[in-house]
């Protein structure tokens, strides 16, 4: 792990200096607070994508600390001291998660808009329905 990890909650500051004599309850501990550091800011344009991918390689490590811990017979997150600032932590990602996914959705149904708005600024007679200029009497 590069660096250190940082989460701050409303009344606490945690910091995570990694060590190579973490647990796993740690690494999970110490990964979701990169993951939470890292949704703090949301990039535009090119940068996104490459934040995404971020957020996917986070997502699946946390996913096999989570699966290692659960799995594990000798580790457990029952009573276990930091289990709290876990809860805290998943409750702050799910969070910044559903901003990150909002902001998408918003991206995504303008950029639907412009196409819409750009089709019919090329071709303005699409959706009128005509005859081509003929006209049918029906009175015999």
């Amino acid at each position: 792990m590069e660096g250190s990890s940082t989460y701050q909650s409303s009344t606490t500051v945690w910091k995570w200096k990694p060590s190579v004599m973490m647990g796993p309850v740690e690494k999970l501990l110490a990964t979701s607070a990169q993951l939470y550091e890292h949704l703090t800011v949301i990039p535009d344009g090119d940068e996104r994508d490459q934040y995404i991918e971020k957020i996917d390689e986070f997502l699946e490590k946390r996913g096999q600390l989570l699966e290692e811990v659960m799995s594990s017979n000798s580790v457990s997150l029952d009573g276990h001291q930091l289990t709290p600032h876990l809860i805290k932590l998943d409750a702050g990602i799910q969070g910044r998660l559903k901003k990150v996914m909002d902001t998408i959705k918003t991206d995504m149904r303008n950029l639907q808009q412009s196409k819409k708005s750009e089709q019919v600024y090329l071709n303005p007679y699409s959706n009128v329905s005509s005859i081509d200029g003929r006209y049918y009497d029906g009175k015999k």
